[in-house]
């Protein structure tokens, strides 16, 4: 059997191409982390702990959009945060949703006058676990995806 160093090169850059583009580096990870654990820690919840099998789901649908890049949830078993910009990262996004912050009334435990949704999935009391995964579309836009477990219940007592 002949030893193919052009299909062994094609592989290896195939292999190192999808690695490069299908997980969030170390530092990437460390960032989106401390940019959910921060408010967190502000309403007194435990910080989250990294997972990757959330991360890897978070990706996959994250590559799913990158033709229409259309803000729509996948409607999984997880809860999820959604945003897209020029170069916007996981921890990009995370500060993105905190900024709904001031739209939570913690008094009457409802969103006013603006969203609020994506501030409570980041500091929510139950959840325990995130992964998020970024995806960059068609139209030259970071797609970023977080996946919460368990999943942001509005309809449950005060996120913390």
């Amino acid at each position: 059997m002949a030893f193919n160093k052009k299909l062994l090169f094609s592989v290896f850059s195939a292999t190192l191409v999808f690695t490069l583009v299908s997980a969030l580096s170390p530092e990437e990870i460390k960032a989106t982390m401390d940019e959910h654990n921060k408010p967190r820690a502000e309403v007194g919840n435990a910080p989250l702990k990294w997972n990757e099998t959330l991360a890897q789901y978070a990706k996959e649908y994250a590559n799913k959009r990158v033709g229409d890049c259309v803000m729509e949830h996948s409607m999984g078993r997880w809860g999820e945060n959604l945003a897209s910009g020029a170069g916007m990262t996981a921890a990009d996004a995370t500060k993105y949703w905190v900024t709904e912050k001031e739209f939570y009334d913690h008094k009457s435990n409802k969103c006013v006058k603006e969203e609020c949704g994506h501030y409570l999935a980041v500091i929510w009391g139950k959840t325990t676990e995130v992964g998020c995964g970024v995806s960059k579309c068609n139209n030259g836009v970071n797609y970023v995806v977080c996946s919460y477990d368990p999943m942001y219940q509005p309809e449950d007592e005060r996120p913390y």
